[in-house]
């Protein structure tokens, strides 16, 4: 028989509180103790960045909205000689849009995969459907805890026959035992107790089984309900305890306060088995049938419970032939009248406590250790008859159907000792243009955001260090402003460069200062930014206000009690407004007489100074600029920026050619202000067209981003792109990838609870 030694469990691990969690521990400690010669730990997920304090079977973690931590992950595992991976899966514990970045593990890995499906929907989005396809394919076995989830597997997601196993949840293997034997630990002797556990949310239903405690307790007024559970922690970070309350609040009204007891508290597995053992009825009234497994119904079952449930998938299942009541959803009174009946007829109860019992003895953890075992002999063994391709190259195809990767190597090959160079033929540095300001400032703000997906990795403290560093040589002590070209020979070519040019200084002096985890950095881009802000008065034009503002805003997100920038943003915000309101017309919507590049920037810096200094007077004008330029740039539902041969003009129209990345990466960042703002899905639309641009979503198709280089081609022209890959076009591109990043990772928190 092949070995196996080395078995890894990827999901969440206690201590964090959640379902999976608990699973995940179970499963690392039962294949322990019951595989001989087989050592078996963790790779944890961590929804925080600080993480918890997990015991030594979690050898390695990952933040789940750090993409490169993944693909880190799947180097680790490789090295580290593992025999086979044993993923838990569900949407919501994994970072990017509907959990797609585990992917990115998955397609790495040499050794075989046996999936853990803790969800399985039955109308699954296109999106989330293509993920759980991918999860299968890249996987050599899946297993379901519900016979109903194997169906849906087959005829939804087209899943092979061969590949699907069943197996049970696990449970712990606790004795048959009256329940009054635990009572008298939590103060409950002499009363009927109904429990329910598991962390609460609104989808549990606990307020209808409140709704039915007054006709339970006019019936059996000996009955006491206990609710026990912490509020799951993203309810909790969003909502508070509002559901919680409220519940209590329900209580009260119904006047049966006396009779619920609420224990605030996610319990250890030994104390959860004796408030288990100490119920008489069991109940969970979920909201929904689209549940495929409850490990909470699965252990109440395995220790012999008299169970109450409305009829979701698992319960359907696991209640069949008597061992429970299903009663409709959301009926308070069909819960009512199946727990009175139960607390009736101790016979026929203590009957449906042993057939629960009875069928669950193929769910204890010692027996589910030794099928998922049976499990992973088979695929290894299958492995060495049929090995796999250990890598595969992804196809810009795969790249679109996640975000793509952040890939800086075309960034480190246009930047030297000095800085970062401007131009590029093709993909090769063209030296003969040097250097500038305004490209190093907005690479200086790619490696300080690049850490939010890829980490504190030391290539990105260098290169903030080399950009700073040319921003330090750029700055003029004679005339207090930033110089912008300088000659490969390392000459400054002028005294003073444009507005833009302080503009954009400043704007990645403010996001360094924000954002940067390198204490040198953050200090020096301190003083730089606030020298650099002296001579800011002197900004008129308000593509540059824009820029300068938005630095602004981001420096006060990490000093937010600088007043002498405050009184800097309140200056240059007003000067932006009367610059913008004295030059519109009421038949041209726009301050000047073409509309040229990276004009999104002045509604963004709008925006933001009117959603922090409350000015609706500037939000309102940031809007109407940015929803006339969403009209004006969206062209048959693809994004259709102005193109810099001929701008747009009133009198000429919207030049097509050639459109540039800068303008898509300035609307990119601005609808999802934008979105952030309003909750709006227009502008998260419009935010992904913009991205999409790069991808080729645009008029001729073809994508502007190189995924061979990671680099962005400079401009979109009428015969096709244009092939060089200069720093703006790439840092565009690189903004625009890191800014969806973080959205996609700010909607997944938003989305899903586990």
């Amino acid at each position: 028989m092949t070995d196996l030694n080395n078995i890894v469990v990827i999901g969440n691990y206690l201590p964090r509180m959640c379902g999976i969690a608990t699973f995940t521990t179970d499963l690392v400690s039962a294949l322990s103790e019951n595989a001989e010669n087989t050592r078996a730990w963790a790779i944890a997920i961590n929804d925080t960045t600080d993480g918890y304090q997990y015991p030594k079977e979690v050898r390695f973690e990952i933040n789940q909205d750090i993409m490169g931590e993944y693909r880190r992950a799947s180097e680790y595992l490789n090295i580290n000689l593992v025999d086979a991976v044993c993923l838990q899966h569900e949407y919501g514990i994994y970072g990017g849009s509907d959990g797609r970045y585990i992917l990115q593990l998955l397609r790495k890995l040499r050794m075989p995969v046996v999936s853990t499906l803790h969800t399985v929907l039955k109308d699954p989005s296109p999106a989330q459907k293509q993920i759980l396809c991918d999860i299968i394919d890249l996987s050599d076995r899946v297993i379901v805890m519900a016979h109903r989830a194997e169906e849906f597997l087959r005829d939804i997601y087209n899943a092979p026959a061969e590949k699907i196993t069943f197996i049970h949840h696990g449970i712990p293997d606790m004795p048959f035992v009256d329940p009054s034997f635990y009572k008298d630990q939590f103060g409950v002797e002499g009363r009927k107790v109904i429990l329910t556990f598991g962390l609460l949310s609104p989808n549990k239903g606990i307020e209808y089984m409140i709704r039915a405690l007054p006709a339970i307790v006019k019936k059996h007024p000996d009955a006491v309900y206990v609710v026990l559970g912490a509020t799951h922690p993203h309810i909790k970070k969003t909502q508070g305890e509002e559901y919680r309350l409220g519940l209590q609040r329900l209580a009260r009204s119904l006047d049966v306060d006396e009779y619920i007891m609420f224990h605030d508290r996610f319990v250890e597995r030994s104390e959860l088995c004796e408030f288990l053992g100490a119920a008489d009825v069991y109940v969970t009234p979920y909201l929904t049938e689209s549940q495929i497994v409850s490990g909470t119904l699965a252990y109440a079952m395995g220790v012999g419970k008299a169970t109450v449930s409305t009829p979701y998938w698992y319960a359907q299942e696991m209640m069949e032939e008597k061992r429970g009541i299903l009663v409709p959803f959301k009926s308070p009174d069909s819960l009512a009248d199946a727990v009175i009946a139960l607390l009736d007829n101790d016979v026929e109860r203590n009957t449906m406590r042993k057939r629960a019992y009875t069928f669950s003895r193929n769910a204890i953890w010692s027996q589910v250790a030794r099928d998922y075992m049976s499990v992973f002999y088979e695929v290894k063994a299958e492995r060495f008859k049929n090995p796999k391709q250990a890598f595969g190259v992804m196809t810009l195809e795969q790249e679109k159907t996640s975000l793509p990767e952040l890939k800086l190597d075309h960034l480190s090959t246009l930047t030297d000792d000095t800085g970062m160079l401007q131009h590029a033929k093709y993909s090769i540095p063209d030296l003969s243009h040097g250097y500038c300001v305004d490209d190093n400032a907005r690479a200086l703000i790619v490696a300080v955001t690049a850490q939010n997906v890829l980490g504190d990795v030391p290539l990105l403290v260098n290169l903030q260090k080399k950009y700073l560093s040319f921003l330090m040589s750029a700055f003029n002590e004679a005339n207090g402003s930033f110089r912008n070209f300088m000659n490969y020979e390392r000459r400054w070519m002028e005294q003073q460069g444009s507005e833009d040019c302080q503009g954009r200084a400043l704007w990645g002096l403010g996001v360094c200062c924000a954002f940067s985890t390198v204490p040198g950095c953050v200090g020096v881009s301190t003083t730089l930014f606030h020298r650099g802000l002296n001579a800011a008065d002197r900004i008129s034009h308000p593509r540059s206000l824009a820029y300068t503002l938005v630095g602004i805003h981001a420096y006060l997100t990490r000093f937010s009690g600088d007043s002498e920038v405050r009184r800097f943003r309140e200056l240059l915000a007003q000067r932006l407004l009367d610059r913008v309101r004295e030059n519109t017309q009421a038949d041209w919507p726009w301050f000047e007489p073409q509309v040229t590049y990276a004009n999104a920037k002045i509604p963004q810096a709008l925006l933001l100074s009117g959603q922090w200094m409350n000015r609706p007077d500037m939000t309102e004008l940031g809007f109407r600029l940015l929803n006339w330029l969403i009209d004006v740039q969206t062209v048959d539902n693809h994004y259709s920026p102005i193109g810099n041969n001929g701008w747009f003009t009133r009198d000429k129209g919207k030049a097509r050619f050639d459109q540039q990345p800068i303008e898509a990466h300035s609307m990119l960042e601005t609808c999802l202000l934008a979105y952030r703002m309003t909750q709006n899905d227009f502008y998260a639309a419009a935010a992904r067209r913009a991205f999409d641009w790069f991808l080729g979503q645009n008029d001729l198709n073809q994508p502007l981003y190189d995924y061979t280089t990671g680099g962005c081609r400079d401009g979109l022209q009428p015969d096709g792109p244009n092939y060089n890959e200069g720093a703006e076009s790439t840092i565009a591109w690189l903004l625009s990838l890191i800014a969806m990043h973080g959205f996609e990772a700010d909607q997944k928190k938003l989305q899903y609870v586990e």
